[in-house]
């Protein structure tokens, strides 16, 4: 069910979205709150689902974990049992960040990460291509970030 924000819960979400460990005595002054108000509107809209959850964003490079890779597959069928079972088996692994079905030219749209481009290789030859019933891999590599963002425009 959609929840009808105001403009103070979306004041709240784009602060938390911006710093989830904000103090609720920071965030109750930023929004224009006293805190208790403040602390009832977070709990609401973590209960209602519009805040999944609070997570730390690392930084990719600093984890070896420097290089982006946009892959697309195609699989041999498009039945439901294929498309189930290729997106079963590809949330083993933690390298893919990011899997959509898509529609349109290819099957499944993938943001993988890897140390480096071998780092990649090793992945997309010993896993990603022995998944039955992929037909075909081809990989994307980004040459310069322009923009990324875990930010919704609220």
């Amino acid at each position: 069910m959609l929840m009808k924000l105001d403009a103070i819960d979306r004041r709240i979400l784009r602060a938390l979205q911006k710093d989830g460990r904000i103090q609720n005595n920071d965030l109750a002054k930023e929004v224009g709150l006293s805190p208790s108000p403040c602390l009832r509107r977070v709990r609401i809209l973590e209960d209602s689902g519009v805040i999944e959850r609070y997570v730390a964003l690392l930084n990719a490079s600093k984890v070896n974990k420097g290089l982006t890779v946009f892959t697309r597959v195609w699989l041999k069928a498009q039945d439901l049992d294929s498309v189930d079972y290729f997106a079963e088996e590809i949330k083993q692994f933690p390298q893919v960040v990011e899997c959509h079905l898509m529609a349109g030219d290819c099957d499944f749209f993938l943001r993988v990460v890897a140390a480096d481009i071998d780092d990649y290789r090793r992945f997309q030859v010993e896993h990603l291509t022995r998944i039955k019933g992929v037909q075909s891999v081809k990989s994307e590599i980004p040459m310069q970030k322009i923009k990324l963002t875990s930010e919704l425009p609220v």
